[in-house]
């Protein structure tokens, strides 16, 4: 399916491998919403990204903001693509070294943002692609909707594949292989990553494909924060390349899963090798 002329929804879109990916669809050519916390520099975000780029600002738990950054989307041109990238990564043992257990608020605010925020989008997102018209995409090459974002007509010779959208979410690396203090984060992001199949199963019948990244250690803001000793040491325990992820590259996986008609109910991992330690 061709980037251009649809629009697209990106959560966490502010900052790190959201702001990335918004980057990154809106030079190719799509009209991108970005969906990110009020007071975070998302509107500063749309306006260096430029073209049809415009910030909405919600919570991705929140029914009526999700809606409202997709009706934006949707007014703009065909919601086609919608990229889930919201998400926190807090460190928290279980029974921390006092013995005192974690509060339970605590566990159920990271599945809370990560996995049920991710769903909420998803569901409403969703709703909306199956409301537009089938655009057609030749396997591997350009599709045939009109720069203009109205569908085009389907091809049907060999190869072609007509499509309504792609959801691509946001898994990690250690929904696989979680390290200690990680079981609330990984819990998150390995339900991210056991909903892909089913959803994507759900939604063939509609076009729509779902595919899930699982990013090992990239540098984004969580990371820009801690000493230099400490991102030298993670950069060191990724076999090749030895060093953190640029988030440009999780763009450019998203947008070659656009791109790909052969991609779907998957999750990429996207780690240089690495296979993290218990600590």
């Amino acid at each position: 399916m061709r980037v251009d002329g649809c629009s697209a929804l990106v959560t966490g879109a502010a900052s790190g491998l959201g702001l990335a990916t918004a980057t990154a669809l809106a030079h190719a050519g799509a009209a991108v919403v970005l969906l990110d916390l009020p007071g975070t520099s998302g509107e500063q975000a749309a306006v260096v990204i430029g073209g049809r780029a415009c910030f909405v600002p919600g919570d991705v738990t929140r029914t009526e903001d999700v809606q409202a950054a997709v009706d934006a989307a949707a007014a703009i041109a065909p919601l086609r693509i919608v990229v889930n990238c919201a998400g926190i990564a807090p460190g928290q043992r279980t029974v921390d070294r006092t013995g005192a257990p974690l509060p339970l608020d605590d566990f159920d605010r990271v599945i809370r943002i990560n996995l049920v925020g991710t769903y909420n989008v998803i569901r409403l997102a969703a709703a909306a692609m199956q409301a537009t018209s089938p655009i057609g995409g030749t396997d591997g090459a350009p599709g045939t909707n009109g720069t203009d974002g109205t569908p085009g007509t389907i091809d049907q010779t060999a190869g072609t594949v007509p499509e309504r959208g792609v959801i691509v979410n946001t898994a990690s690396v250690a929904a696989f292989d979680g390290q200690i203090g990680q079981a609330a984060y990984a819990a998150s992001k390995g339900g991210v990553a056991a909903m892909t199949l089913p959803l994507a199963r759900e939604f063939a019948r509609s076009l729509i494909r779902v595919v899930a990244i699982a990013p090992g250690i990239f540098d984004t803001p969580l990371l820009q924060g801690l000493p230099e000793n400490v991102r030298e040491s993670l950069a060191a325990q990724v076999p090749h390349p030895s060093r953190l992820g640029n988030p440009a590259a999780f763009a450019a996986l998203v947008r070659h899963i656009v791109e790909n008609p052969m991609l779907n109910g998957d999750t990429i991992r996207l780690d240089g090798a690495i296979r993290m330690p218990p600590r």
